[in-house]
């Protein structure tokens, strides 16, 4: 069976796939990957379904090779990636072959980047996924000597490309409001609103601790609330008034205020941001949020319309003529002289 073979790995690889979902009530939270939207953009790349598991590498990579000849796609947080000495593109999927040693080294921006094969990665599944939860105790760290099956894969192809969306530098989290979010005075989520918060260095797939300058953020009444569920996404305000994103590995109860939400489009720019990435929050209603998840779905999946080759092929260029495909014309004279 053809696989990857892993020849070394940093600390933060793990196999992730969209997740366990229907375990919350049993403890378990989702888990899954922290950028959900590169998982799509490799099932785009690859032709497959975006539920597949790939690697995720938090920061960075590690070498690989395959048993047989795959196909391979890059997406998320874009990283340092050689073929054998030769630079290859990222958001791209490539060939990789029996001998050849793949190269992925650090972030240049964002955190999380994500290493697919064509079929998925085929480890066994534990409660209806391939995850791995470490929180929970599911799964182990890829390390190296570690040899990943790769599924059936049909109709990949190498030389493919995909412009990401961009959100590896920060920018505006949307909110919508939670269940505390009344706690916090009008003039205190004008404040939230205002601050530029600094992701700090403090942050895993758990979730992540924001730092801003100036006094925390203080509820009114926080004494009174009891332990309930909370999910990726709540930015839970701790005792000394700072908040914490919560992302896709986080616990599954908690009793600090929950200031709002962030919509689940906004997760992967929260979960890409690396330490000193500047991120801001806006409150919005949740009928639009519901409104730009329903507009999200729709684009993640015509993600595969977006795919475009490498290089084109000039018998799929209609306008030809149009392009200039050799240069350096002279009209003679030079080559007389």
């Amino acid at each position: 069976m053809t696989g990857l073979i892993v020849h070394a790995a940093g600390p933060g690889v793990t196999v992730q796939d969209l997740g366990r979902a229907g375990w919350l009530a049993y403890g378990l939270s989702r888990g899954g990957a922290a950028d959900r939207l590169a998982l799509a953009e490799g099932a785009a790349l690859l032709g497959q379904s975006p539920a597949l598991a790939a690697l995720e590498m938090a920061g960075t990579g590690g070498s690989f090779g395959a048993t047989g000849p795959i196909i391979i796609a890059l997406t998320g947080a874009p990283m340092r990636a050689m073929l054998d000495g030769a630079p290859l593109l990222w958001n791209a999927s490539h060939a990789l072959a029996p001998g050849q040693r793949l190269q992925i080294g650090a972030a240049m921006d964002g955190v999380y980047g994500y290493l697919h094969v064509a079929g998925g990665i085929g480890v066994p599944e534990v409660m209806g996924s391939r995850s791995a939860h470490l929180s929970a105790g599911i799964g182990a760290p890829v390390v190296a000597g570690d040899v990943l099956p790769a599924g059936p894969a049909t109709g990949a192809r190498a030389g493919r490309m995909l412009e990401p969306e961009p959100r590896f530098a920060g920018g505006t989290l949307r909110l919508v409001p939670s269940a505390q979010t009344g706690l916090f005075s009008a003039a205190e989520r004008a404040r939230f609103e205002e601050t530029a918060f600094v992701r700090d260095a403090r942050g895993n797939r758990q979730g992540v601790r924001l730092a801003a300058g100036g006094a925390g953020f203080r509820p009114e009444g926080a004494l009174t609330i009891l332990s309930e569920i909370i999910l990726p996404g709540d930015v839970q305000v701790t005792g000394d008034g700072a908040p914490y994103i919560l992302l896709s590995e986080c616990q599954t109860m908690g009793g600090y205020p929950r200031i709002g939400t962030v919509v689940p489009g906004d997760l992967p720019r929260a979960a890409q941001a690396a330490p000193g990435t500047v991120l801001r929050f806006r409150f919005v209603e949740r009928e639009a949020a519901l409104a730009d998840h329903r507009r999200r779905a729709a684009g993640q999946a015509a993600l595969a319309a977006r795919v475009r080759p490498m290089l084109r092929d000039p018998a799929d260029m209609g306008d030809l003529l149009s392009y200039q495909l050799i240069g350096g014309v002279t009209a003679g004279e030079d080559a007389e002289e």
